[in-house]
């Protein structure tokens, strides 16, 4: 491995090679979406990622021959460490263009971590639950979504040659839109129709603030007990609330009420990576004009439910099932009446078996699958 060279990121170009990393390692591959680099530097920025207030991080690029070649994050997440445990570090934004890269990464990253005190480390987490979760392991041959990992088909065995072994999977599950939704299913969303004591309604834009703190107190309850599991803190829900206003609908974000109580949301967002796929990251010069057009248009045709949560006293029982199905099926004739076609679903832990039930009974099919992994630390 001496040719190889592992080079800590300081400062705001070792920023940009940390993101331009991909560009070599997914160079052959026709469904990496090159991520719009004005984005990617404001999630990796301490100063305007609010994660880095809860957590220690470093980050590394590999190179040969002056050429990128890999990169990889290590983290100390305090709030993950109070859910999970003390003495747990994270890496994360796991890429490499071969075994051997990927080793001299995953050593570095482990290094940092144990000289820190932990004993496990686990990941990808880029950076946590709230952002790009695993790295992918099945489900190769079409693009990623907005907000959901990539991956190439040797990460599992190169991680697993590191000591990592499976922690957990989840999947995202894919719906044709167009595809006629089942007749027991209908039945299932009349039980919530008819029940007299619950309503659904689209989000209040002009209650955005309340509306979004409303959101994420359903999805702290729901999610509280869910594998990997971190509360967002006051600030990266407002900052998450400023990002999402721009891309957030009333009529694919609902909110269900029992006796005038919220106990249920969704939140549907448009597949933005099927929108940037030939920008290759860049807006300058005329890629802000071509994202503007294709934001604004009002055409839909690809989506994406990156949250949904049902409060913990209906999860196990038929109300709660009807009413994530009566919000996903408003959800999708709404959208389809703007021209979608696809929608993406996930990520889902593959042990979340009502959701998943959820989803079958609707038409959804698991079309792919992420794993983060874990290992003892020396």
């Amino acid at each position: 491995m001496s040719d190889i060279k592992i080079r800590q990121i300081t400062d705001t170009s070792g920023l940009k090679d940390f993101v331009n990393a991909t560009r070599t390692v997914y160079q052959n591959d026709p469904n990496w979406v090159q991520p719009l680099m004005m984005e990617r530097m404001d999630a990796l920025r301490p100063d305007k990622n609010p994660y880095y207030e809860h957590a220690e991080v470093a980050m590394w690029v590999a190179e040969q021959n002056g050429k990128l070649i890999g990169r990889i994050s290590a983290q100390i997440d305090s709030l993950a460490q109070e859910k999970w445990g003390p003495n747990l570090g994270h890496f994360g934004f796991f890429e490499a263009l071969d075994g051997k890269a990927a080793d001299a990464l995953l050593k570095t990253a482990e290094v940092w971590l144990s000289e820190r005190g932990m004993k496990r480390m686990q990941g990808p987490w880029s950076f946590s639950t709230a952002e790009e979760v695993g790295t992918l392991i099945d489900g190769f041959d079409t693009p990623p979504c907005v907000m959901m990992p990539h991956g190439r088909p040797e990460y599992d065995g190169w991680l697993k040659a590191h000591g990592l072994d499976k922690a957990k999977d989840m999947h995202a599950f894919r719906l044709d839109l167009h595809k006629p939704v089942p007749e027991r299913a209908k039945r299932i969303v009349g039980m919530a129709v008819k029940n007299k004591r619950t309503t659904m309604r689209p989000v209040n834009m002009k209650r955005f603030d309340e509306e979004v703190a409303t959101i994420l107190d359903i999805y702290n309850e729901a999610w509280s007990e869910n594998w990997g599991y971190v509360p967002f803190t006051d600030h990266e829900i407002e900052h998450g609330a400023k990002a999402l206003k721009p891309i957030v609908k009333p009529y694919r974000t609902y909110i269900c009420e029992y006796d005038g109580e919220p106990v249920a949301f969704m939140l549907t967002i448009p597949d933005v990576n099927h929108k940037i796929r030939d920008l290759d990251g860049n807006l300058l010069p005329f890629g802000w004009a071509k994202l503007a057009w294709r934001m604004l248009n009002g055409r839909e045709d690809r989506c994406r439910v990156p949250l949904m949560g049902v409060r913990k006293k209906f999860q196990k029982g038929p109300l709660g099932a009807a009413m994530a199905m009566w919000m996903i099926q408003v959800s999708q004739k709404n959208v389809m009446d703007r021209g979608a076609y696809f929608g993406e679903l996930g990520w889902i832990l593959e042990d979340n078996d009502g959701m998943i039930s959820i989803l079958e009974e609707i038409g959804c099919e698991i079309y792919k699958t992420y794993r983060v992994y874990e290992k003892q630390l020396n």
